[in-house]
């Protein structure tokens, strides 16, 4: 896949556990690392901002695109 999540470097920055960024934004762990692995096919915008919001970064932080 060309698009890279890196939420687990951020994460890691930021002392976070996944189970804690899921419960402050409101999706499942499940879900979350559905995202987390890249086997998600799609993020809707209002989840994107939430991460963003509890993780203070910017979506290209979260996602990078590689050729």
């Amino acid at each position: 896949m060309p698009i890279t999540i890196n939420l687990d470097k951020i994460l890691n920055e930021r002392n976070m556990k996944s189970n804690e960024l899921a419960e402050k934004i409101g999706i499942t762990t499940a879900n979350l690392s559905i995202l987390k692995t890249g086997k998600a096919k799609a993020i809707r915008f209002s989840t994107l901002e939430a991460i963003c919001e509890a993780l203070d970064c910017q979506p290209g932080d979260i996602l990078e695109y590689r050729a």
